[in-house]
């Protein structure tokens, strides 16, 4: 219990830093837009493309990851478009945030975490975990969007543009291709990326930080609760038994249930705003379940890892 303490406790601070930075006006509005994108788009598929890499797969357990990882998202997916088909007294886009809230992750916080936690190795596994699970909630989020959102776009052709041309996909298929052909990442290029890749996380928990809207969860109640339970109650516990039934264990089954015990990503605020989602709710889902985890998270790990 107090090892996670220890290590959420630098990742709370820098998220309170945000926090304050962006109330005190200490910067302009669009300087965070502006530190958002730079983190979506260039810091960390750096810091994905370096570590993603330099990691050998063929020591890795990484097939069985793979199942927990599917098995897991999926099952929430499942449960959630279920809960919405039976009846649920929610509009298209707004179903769009929940979905979200009990499907995606915060990466930076389950990166920050694995590093913290379990070390090198850690967070290296923790990248292979968030490798997988990003292209496999990318593809269902945006599925979602076409469906239920606002701007609702019929056939696979959008879902399919909109999914390659995410920049944390592609970092992910670069750093497969890198590590699976044994190329690695060559010479110098390893250096830039290092250095470019460690502002990702600060930088990123800032951005959450500054995204926090407290007075905005008042009104989305029943949303809130929704997406929570799945992402902190249903997620952890399908990882933690399909981990048992699989066998897997050490730093490979402590990274993944890092990874789907964090609350869900500030970048579904913005998938939300491009694609016809409800983003007042949304916004209401991400400050709650971030300051939520602060103290849901030590508990899953004691029971967990």
């Amino acid at each position: 219990m107090s090892d996670i303490a220890t290590a959420l406790a630098p990742i709370l601070v820098l998220i309170l830093i945000g926090y304050g930075l962006k109330r005190s006006q200490f910067l302009p509005d669009d300087a965070w837009s502006g530190m958002e994108k730079l983190t979506y788009f260039i810091l960390f598929p750096s810091l994905l493309i370096r570590t993603l890499g330099n990691q050998s797969l063929g020591g890795a357990p990484w097939s069985v990851m793979l199942l927990v990882v599917v098995g897991t998202v999926l099952l929430a997916a499942a449960l959630l478009i279920a809960w919405q088909q039976l009846g649920a007294a929610v509009n298209g886009a707004t179903f769009t945030s929940i979905f979200q809230g009990g499907v995606r992750f915060n990466t930076y916080i389950a990166l920050a975490v694995a590093q913290a936690f379990l070390g090198v190795d850690g967070l290296a596994m923790a990248a292979v975990s968030a490798g997988f699970m990003i292209v496999l909630i990318n593809l269902l989020c945006i599925s979602a969007f076409a469906i239920w959102g606002v701007r609702a776009r019929k056939g696979l052709r959008p879902i399919i543009r909109d999914v390659i041309g995410n920049p944390l996909i592609l970092a992910c298929a670069v750093g497969w291709f890198l590590s699976l052909s044994g190329i690695g990442v060559p010479g110098i290029t390893e250096d830039i990326l290092e250095i470019i890749g460690r502002a990702a996380l600060p930088f990123g928990l800032l951005a959450v930080g500054a995204a926090l809207k407290p007075e905005a969860v008042r009104g989305h109640i029943g949303p809130i609760l929704v997406s929570s339970v799945v992402q902190f109650g249903l997620k952890p516990a399908a990882a933690a038994l399909l981990i048992a039934v699989t066998g897997l264990s050490g730093i490979p089954a402590g990274a993944l249930v890092i990874c789907l015990m964090v609350p869900t990503a500030p970048s579904a605020y913005i998938l939300a705003r491009q694609l016809g989602g409800d983003t007042p709710t949304m916004a209401s889902i991400i400050t709650f379940q971030t300051l939520l985890a602060f103290l849901v998270m030590p508990l899953i790990a004691l029971l967990l890892l």
